[in-house]
């Protein structure tokens, strides 16, 4: 194949022609300086940190998306689905992987549960997590979000990171807002990178400590625009990562829209392709190749450096993707869950508290971020329960748990500017127990039962209809083709928004994070409202 070779390494661009034999590249031909009217070739992108399960697909319907946007490889934490099944979740996504030509790069999981104060479906220990980076397909100690544990030299903490060094692996980080002397304490342990970064002053102060940045632009949390002057600062330092990406986004882009983002912001096209497709293979060691001789031959080919068109994907020397077609196969998978509890009542969900009349804590919901705000705020109440109040945007929120049955935990959500009806999902981190908003008992209780009728799914109910997204695979995904997946994803959100006139960009992504105890500041679990900074149960008065 003739194309314009693009060395990021040499940081040249010429003509070229590469021989391919046994899935390597064998030679590389150079046959000129660059010629404008040919396309142009280089490594295939790679995500930094990903929860495949987030799409909602299976890791074999992930890969045939993402190839068509010139991914070739992904850095994945299995940690969603260990949080429901455990190690053989884990098992399932490495084996699930393996029936297509795609990269994926599994880690082990560091905390499941992620705390104990939620109900997960599994637990993995040290010796699990040791016995997990023993094995080939673990390339990795995934994200270690319990930084106080790491801080405070929790035993379990410090035997999974000390696995992770007796096997010479990678160990990723997840410290949301931590600076100073507990940062660097934090990094002093091993970890090497941190996606959770949201403002520049943060990121700019870890990578003093050595620390690699992952700039994260995924359905829910959004940093690119705080974070991505640091490319050309410190260009060996970073990483870009999605993170979590539901499938219409998926659909419409991955790695290849922030290249084209960084681009069109005038940044230097070496650091962003180091950033894209260079600094993640290095950092993992990733068996992805990098257009040199005796590589795999894992490459893309796209129009021109400005519009990054990608014209065909390749992998091991094959096409997996051309003009934005998948070539890979459309594969079904097994179907391991865990779903035990019963149907929901409308008075399931009623709720009191001592003084109807005293204010109580909100969580408000912030656009494009993780984290949230404690609001105070007066409750409507009949003078019996607290009431959800749409007018106001104050809704109610509820967490069931999904493994056993146990009465909902509610409590009261600003942002999501339901007007009417309710949502739910069983894509609740870290637990993921059911989840749901709305704006009276009635709608959250139907929403909610259709979740629990299908073992998993995205819910709406509202304006006499009922939506459902089935999600077989432990709660979380389905195996289904992933385009017809995404083209009823499409469908549910925009239900969402435009008859409920939920206002968020993305309602059922930021849904799935408001159960996310280990980032601040106000959550909600299934055992009751949490607040992550003092990192303790709160009541809902104030």
């Amino acid at each position: 194949m003739k194309a314009n070779l693009v060395n990021i390494f040499e940081k040249s661009i010429y003509e070229a022609e590469i021989h391919v034999k046994n899935g390597r590249i064998s030679r590389i031909e150079i046959l000129g300086p660059e010629d404008a009217a040919l396309p142009y070739m280089l490594p295939g992108f790679t995500d930094a940190h990903v929860h495949i399960e987030s799409s909602m697909l299976t890791p074999a319907q992930f890969a045939r998306l993402a190839v068509a946007h010139g991914t070739v490889a992904i850095v994945s934490d299995p940690h969603e689905i260990g949080n429901v099944l455990g190690v053989p979740g884990v098992e399932f996504m490495v084996e699930d992987g393996k029936r297509t030509p795609f990269k994926f790069c599994f880690g082990a999981p560091s905390c499941v549960p992620a705390t104990v104060f939620e109900t997960a479906g599994a637990e993995i220990s040290a010796e699990e997590v040791g016995a997990l980076l023993a094995q080939d397909e673990i390339g990795y100690l995934a994200e270690v979000m319990n930084f106080p544990g790491v801080l405070n030299e929790d035993p379990d903490m410090m035997a999974k990171i000390n696995w992770a060094k007796h096997y010479n692996k990678v160990i990723d980080g997840h410290a949301p807002g931590l600076r100073g002397e507990a940062a660097r304490k934090y990094a002093m342990n091993g970890i090497s990178t941190d996606h959770e970064c949201f403002t520049y002053e943060e990121a700019y102060e870890k990578t003093g400590y050595g620390v690699k940045i992952l700039i994260r632009e995924g359905s829910a949390a959004r940093n690119f625009d705080a974070l991505i002057p640091l490319i050309d600062e410190f260009p060996e330092m970073i990483m870009f990562c999605s993170d979590d990406k539901h499938p219409d986004n998926l659909v419409e882009g991955h790695i290849n829209l922030l290249v084209k983002r960084a681009l069109a912001l005038g940044y230097n096209i070496w650091n962003i392709l180091l950033a894209a497709c260079v600094n993640p293979v290095l950092h993992y060691t990733l068996p992805v190749g990098l257009l040199r001789t005796d590589d795999p031959a894992d490459f893309i080919v796209v129009d021109n450096l400005r519009d990054f068109t990608i014209l065909q994907t390749w992998i091991n020397g094959q096409v997996v993707a051309e003009n934005g077609t998948s070539l890979l196969p459309d594969l079904r998978s097994k179907h391991p869950n865990k779903f035990n509890c019963a149907l929901k009542f409308p008075q399931d969900f009623q709720c009191t508290v001592e003084n109807l009349n005293a204010n109580i804590r909100v969580i408000e919901a912030l656009e494009g971020q993780l984290i949230t705000n404690q609001l105070a705020r007066s409750a409507k109440h009949d003078g019996k329960f607290l009431l959800a109040d749409p007018d106001s945007d104050i809704l109610k929120i509820t967490v069931i748990n999904r493994y056993e049955n146990a009465a909902p935990a509610v409590a009261f959500i600003k942002n999501f500017g339901l007007k009417s009806g309710a949502i739910a999902s069983s894509v609740g981190h870290d637990s993921h127990n059911i989840i749901a908003v709305g704006c009276d008992d009635e709608s959250i209780c139907q929403a909610v039962n259709l979740i629990i009728e299908a073992k998993g799914g995205v819910s709406a109910v509202g304006k006499g209809e009922k939506h459902l997204l089935s999600l077989p695979v432990a709660g979380l995904m389905s195996d289904l083709d992933g385009y017809e997946v995404a083209k009823s994803y499409t469908a549910i959100d925009l239900f969402v928004k435009e008859e409920l006139e939920s206002t968020l960009q993305s309602p059922f992504m930021t849904l799935s994070f408001m159960a996310l105890l280990v980032i601040p500041d106000l959550k909600l679990s299934d055992k009751g409202l949490f607040d992550g900074k003092g990192f303790d149960f709160v009541p809902l008065n104030i």
